[in-house]
């Protein structure tokens, strides 16, 4: 019905170039891929950005998008599409989805007789199933969040720092596909599978374009539309393909805003004996840098094809929730 579904003489051609790319190098590139928690705990320290827009800092990579940048990404809007990345919300229950989204019916106030409807939404968002935005305080390791914030800062009424309160300002910029199924001529990729910083290069190279500071960059693996076909699973067992910790040093390099994924952006196992997510851990705790999990990005994979193009001004706006974690949301990609 999509043309991801279709495995064209062009689509192999590239999955076979992939294929033979990654078998000549992957010795050499692998050999700089962390393994160890160690490895991964020094990456803390090397990637930090922890006091470079100052010791109050609570934006984090926020920062980098600029007034200059995102009249850039205004520049994007050419013919006025815009089409939504969020997941229509799940009521029901499933491996992936063990908290649903609850909406209830309120009694009408008149008895029957009013103009009015009314209802109640309850949904604990963080997890597999709800697109979503985290918070810089949604990770806590060795007792400090980004900046050096002490867990003390988080009580019973939320967060005092680091809360997605900071995020009201909402994000303008510009966003970037990485359509990995599609570069490896797939409908999606099986669970477990690692996405490595090469594969992000050989995207750039594929699409013709370069991620630059305060840009939102987007991995689609294909996770729903494999959960269309084979139903829902638990993401812990067998897993989920999303990026290994090795691309954290790529994300710092291009300095981007905010990272986002079809799943939670880790590949599940991790590869790191003891941290199941250490892409979580570099993003919010070391960079300071929000993560979009759970988008669904199959309508903006078919989107960016027809239009040859895997740029477009990103838009975004959490609930500014003092003390919050996160926020559920509906991104907007719009050409």
């Amino acid at each position: 019905m999509i043309s991801i579904f279709k495995k064209s003489g062009a689509a192999c051609l590239c999955a076979a170039t992939w294929t033979m790319a990654m078998f000549m190098s992957g010795d050499v590139l692998g050999a700089d891929r962390p393994k160890t928690l160690t490895e991964v705990e020094a990456l803390v320290t090397e990637l930090s950005n922890w006091g470079r827009w100052g010791k109050d800092d609570q934006l984090g990579a926020l920062n980098l998008i600029t007034p200059e940048k995102r009249k850039q990404a205004a520049a994007l809007v050419r013919e006025g599409k815009s089409v939504s990345l969020a997941r229509i919300v799940e009521k029901q229950s499933a491996a992936d989805n063990p908290d649903p989204f609850e909406q209830t019916m309120l009694p009408n106030v008149d008895g029957g007789q009013s103009q009015w409807t009314l209802d109640r939404y309850s949904v604990a968002y963080h997890g597999y199933a709800h697109t979503h935005l985290d918070a810089l305080c949604h990770l806590i390791y060795r007792g400090k969040m980004y900046n050096g914030f002490s867990q003390s800062e988080i009580g019973p009424k939320g967060a005092a720092k680091l809360s997605i309160r900071n995020a009201r300002g909402g994000v303008f910029t510009r966003g970037v596909l990485f359509d990995i199924p599609r570069m490896r001529g797939v409908r999606y990729l099986e669970p477990a599978t690692p996405i490595y910083p090469e594969d992000l290069d050989a995207w750039e190279k594929h699409a013709g374009l370069k991620v630059g500071p305060g840009d939102v960059i987007f991995i689609r693996t294909g996770r729903w539309q494999r959960r269309a076909v084979l139903g829902p699973w638990d993401a812990t067992d067998p897993g989920i393909a999303g990026l290994h910790v090795s691309c954290a040093r790529w994300l710092k390099q291009r300095d981007v805003a905010i990272l986002g994924s079809d799943a939670a952006s880790d590949v599940l196992p991790s590869g790191i004996p003891g941290m199941t997510h250490p892409v979580h851990l570099l993003a919010l705790h070391a960079m300071g840098m929000n993560i979009f999990d759970n988008c669904d990005l199959d309508e903006l994979s078919e989107v960016a094809q027809q239009h040859k193009r895997w740029e477009f001004l990103l838009t975004a706006a959490p609930l500014p929730v003092d003390g919050g974690t996160g926020s559920p949301l509906n991104p907007l990609a719009t050409y």
